[in-house]
């Protein structure tokens, strides 16, 4: 080990700490003056060392100084450099570093200041139109959020107004039944004479026979009379009551409107987001849907979604923003550079305009409808689950009822209510957007989808199994609900069952059983590959199935930290009969299993096993997704398997 070296800086005298004023210095021991002989860097001795007094010889012609006094304001220096002592550098270091953290706070400061925080209903800014895309759907699927919500609130409060109600009506109707029985007793009262108000009174000593009849007759006379005031109690108590149900009523009709006027609120936000996104913008929209889909559905989709979008971009190519709906309902005052839209005959279209530009006229539809097509586009695949308004699937009136919420428009699901919301549309009117109904004699609107053009119709239809492009030749019953109804306009067909969003309806008077999980026109394990889905591994699915089974893995995922665990998806004909084979106990007579559809999974992970934590998530969650565990398959029985789960209610 190298020897310590001394240290070359000449020592500094120590000053003594000055006590704030006003304050007495702490009494303690005054340190022993020390030497002013330069120390060595000799390692010190772990005892203890007494401080040796060091003393500073005054200059020439000075006095010695205190040790804690100033130095005089003006000293000369000599020439020759003085070296430094190692402790003066770190004062600079210190402030250089309380100098940086100082400039990095301010223009973290600053840079706050100069960007605002995002208010509701805005998208913060961007300049990538795809970038700008996914903050259009987020917000707007938040505010949809939130909108939904408002409406289940005051429709909560509604119901409590309305039982209040009841509940006060009925109470008024107590009070008066009480009070018309105590009437009655008061004008019988009345018309008494005095020895029937006063029967004691008939007592005599010279007719003690009458005693007993009249001391009962007072007795019965009591027994009235408490029931009289019992009467005039119960009376008032229902006044108190009917009283505190009005206010009750009033209440929750108050807390009903300020919901409402919360959601419309949401609404007015949601318009004032889309009557500004540029055309660029709600191209990229439309195409952020990425759900899997069969190949030929896919093809139908895809070329749905280019005309979709070069319709934008001639839009953007002209610089046109697409105004918002209330500025087109009145043919004589559109917006300028925008002229009628007029049908074959010659009648004025009412609810969209046309301008010229890029060579051409262009149909210009309204910023709502623009929006609320780009949305339904952007659900492209996601499946078919009835009775939801997504995000992870959609009924037929679901998706439109999100499409055109999303753009700020208030559509309720509903078949019936959302054909009332907009103005009938004859066939030679039609615009992209409007709402087109299937109808069936048995349901009467059975099915509602966004209209493309042609025949082509966006839905969430039942029989296509998920969100996709389909072909409806009848386009008879349309509404445009950018154009509100004068008046609710009946529906023009009605039937008694329930709408089926186009599903197959049992034959009548056919038995109830399992559901045929037959599609495509294909037999059970001779499904091309084309027509179904991956799902990664190797394993496919129906394209609907896919799609829900990918939502529910990522739900699971997020609980337990892994996607689902899959042994078996799809499975072919010969892979049926070599499972019989192996498994003839437990396995389904080829050619009638439900993977042979690709609508049946075999999970593992823990889901294979009755009682575990895997398999409770399960029971709760996949109904959400269309995923259900047959009755068979339960714990009891016929023959029980934890793993297996079917896509819909098929047996």
């Amino acid at each position: 080990m190298p020897a310590p070296r001394a240290q070359a800086a000449a020592p500094r005298t120590r000053v003594a700490a000055r006590p704030p004023a006003g304050r007495a210095p702490a009494r303690r021991p005054a340190p022993t003056p020390r030497s002013s002989t330069p120390r060595s860097s000799t390692p010190r001795s772990s005892t203890p060392r007494t401080s040796t007094p060091r003393t500073s010889t005054p200059r020439p012609g000075t006095a010695a100084r205190p040790t804690a006094a100033r130095r005089p304001p003006s000293r000369t220096r000599s020439s020759a450099p003085r070296p430094r002592p190692p402790g003066a550098v770190r004062p600079w270091w210190w402030r250089l570093a309380v100098l940086a953290g100082s400039t990095l706070g301010i223009v973290t400061v600053l840079a706050a200041l100069a960007q605002p925080p995002t208010e509701a209903g805005q998208v913060p800014g961007t300049t990538d139109p795809v970038g700008q895309a996914q903050l259009t759907a987020t917000t707007l699927a938040d505010a949809t959020t939130r909108y939904r919500s408002a409406l289940a609130e005051a429709t909560a409060f509604e119901a409590q107004a309305q039982q209040a109600r009841d509940a006060g009506a009925a109470a008024l109707t107590a009070v008066a039944t009480d009070r018309a029985a105590v009437g009655r007793y008061a004008a019988a009262a009345y018309r008494r004479s005095a020895d029937e108000r006063w029967l004691l009174g008939r007592l005599s000593l010279t007719s003690p026979a009458t005693t007993t009849d009249v001391l009962h007759a007072q007795g019965l006379a009591a027994r009235l009379s408490d029931e009289q005031d019992a009467q005039v109690a119960r009376a008032a108590t229902a006044a108190v009551h009917a009283a505190g149900y009005t206010d009750t009523a009033r209440a929750a009709e108050a807390a009903a409107a300020a919901a409402r006027r919360t959601a419309d609120d949401v609404l007015v936000e949601m318009r004032d987001l889309v009557t500004t996104l540029a055309p660029s913008v709600s191209a990229q929209w439309a195409g952020l849907g990425t759900s899997p889909t069969s190949t030929a559905q896919q093809e139908r989709n895809a070329a749905a979604l280019t005309d979709w979008q070069d319709y934008l971009g001639r839009l953007a190519a002209g610089g046109i923003t697409p105004p918002p709906a209330a500025s087109l309902i009145d043919p004589t005052d559109l917006p300028s550079g925008l002229a009628p839209v007029r049908d074959a005959s010659g009648a004025t279209v009412t609810g969209v305009a046309s301008t010229f530009g890029g060579g051409r006229t262009l149909t210009v539809l309204p910023a709502e409808t623009v929006a609320a097509v780009s949305a339904a586009f952007s659900q492209l695949g996601k499946p078919y689950l009835a009775g939801q308004s997504g995000p992870d699937g959609y009924s037929c009136d679901g998706l439109t009822s999100t499409a055109w919420t999303a753009a700020g428009v208030g559509l309720a699901s509903g078949l019936a209510e959302q054909w009332a919301a907009g103005t009938p549309v004859p066939v030679g009117q039609l615009q992209v957007g409007d709402l087109v109904f299937s109808t069936d004699p048995r349901s009467g609107l059975d099915d509602v989808g966004l209209y493309l053009g042609g025949t082509s119709v966006l839905s969430a239809s039942a029989d296509q199994w998920q969100v996709a492009v389909r072909t409806v030749t009848d386009l008879s019953t349309a509404v445009r609900v950018t154009v509100p109804a004068a008046a609710p306009a009946d529906p023009p067909v009605t039937g008694p069952d329930p709408a089926t969003c186009s599903a197959p309806l049992p034959s009548p008077g056919s038995a109830a059983g399992p559901v045929d999980g037959a599609w495509g026109g294909w037999s059970n394990g001779r499904v091309p590959a084309d027509q179904l889905c991956s799902l990664g591994g190797g394993h496919r699915l129906r394209c609907d199935a896919a799609a829900a089974y990918n939502a529910m893995s990522a739900a699971y995922a997020a609980t337990f930290g892994s996607p689902l665990c899959i042994t078996d998806s799809y499975r072919s004909l010969d892979a049926q009969v070599d499972a019989h084979h192996r498994k003839p106990a437990i396995t389904a007579v080829p050619g009638t299993s439900n993977h042979g559809w690709g609508l049946a999974v075999d999970l593992c992970g823990g889901i294979n096993v009755f009682g575990t934590a895997q398999t409770a998530w399960m029971q709760v969650n996949a109904a959400h997704y269309g995923w259900v565990h047959p009755d068979w398959a339960r714990a009891g029985g016929q023959n029980p398997e934890p793993w297996h789960w079917e896509y819909g209610s098929l047996t």
